[in-house]
């Protein structure tokens, strides 16, 4: 029973790193929720790079970062929206080859790569067929202002869609090409918009700006069902706007609190792997 104990007192060691460990500082930004049974978790890139490990970039797993918990999954919130789900596919591809199979972070890091490629293409499939079964759209807001007055009175929409995000109670959430959007259709667009805000985003959609970060992402998203729910109820889109705002405000408020009942980080001496170590929860 002795040795029973001191052998899992000595995989456990070298599952999450050997060596002095020491608290390290506040990275957690939002909780995005669980995948794969792991917490996926938008972290400061700036300070992992500047206080843990200056070679962090993109996002990171317990496998190949001993300073990344076991069960979570980091994602860098330098990253915009629009390589989120990319992003987060790679490491948990990576995590669960290294895990189950013991490969190495190189050859999993490039099995991840070929996994990101096939997204990619897969989602322009997606964009440009959704593009082309769309009717004509009116370049307008929700009070009939035009602010590009040489554009026709419709218009087609091309090159705007990127990433298919979901549906969310019934609304498709898109991330589409905000540059193009400012430059060939509405100037004032900004973050985010929905249908019942604008003309030119057809109906029962909402659309999120692929510049912005990946953390504001949900927070985006957010207040533009908040928005567009309030206005579904006869609510003046100034209403609806200051209250999706201030929506938003709590929702930063309580993910600080959750932030702040998260168990301290510590860093071990060995800050990554290059071989994976077998998990036997990994299935």
């Amino acid at each position: 029973m002795k040795i029973k104990f001191l052998t899992i007192i000595m995989l456990s060691l070298l599952f999450h790193g050997c060596g002095q460990r020491e608290a390290g500082p506040a990275v957690y930004r939002f909780y995005v929720g669980k995948k794969s049974g792991l917490d996926i978790w938008i972290v400061d890139g700036y300070k992992v790079r500047h206080k843990i490990y200056k070679e962090f970039l993109y996002g990171g797993n317990g496998q190949r970062y001993c300073y990344t918990p076991a069960s979570e999954i980091w994602i860098d919130n330098a990253i915009s929206c629009e390589e989120y789900e990319l992003t987060l596919a790679h490491e948990l591809n990576e995590r669960h080859l290294m895990a189950k199979f013991g490969w190495t972070y190189d050859r999993s890091h490039d099995s991840s790569l070929a996994v990101e490629l096939v997204m990619r293409h897969v989602s322009d499939s997606i964009c440009r067929s959704h593009e082309a079964s769309l009717r004509a759209v009116a370049p307008s807001d929700w009070s009939n202002r035009k602010e590009i007055s040489t554009l026709p009175d419709s218009i087609r929409l091309t090159g705007i869609y990127r990433i298919p995000a979901g549906i969310r109670n019934g609304v498709t959430v898109w991330i589409v090409d905000g540059y193009l959007v400012r430059k060939n259709i509405f100037p004032d667009f900004g973050f985010s918009g929905n249908d019942l805000v604008y003309h030119f985003i057809p109906a029962k959609e909402i659309w999120i700006d692929g510049q912005i970060s990946c953390e504001e992402m949900e927070y985006s998203i957010a207040a533009e069902e908040m928005e567009r729910n309030l206005m579904q109820q006869g609510k003046s889109y100034s209403d609806a706007y200051e209250a999706s705002v201030e929506y938003t405000r709590t929702l930063r408020d309580r993910m600080e609190g959750r932030i702040s009942n998260h168990p301290p980080l510590v860093i071990p001496d060995t800050l990554q792997r290059e071989m994976g170590i077998a998990d036997p929860n990994e299935k």
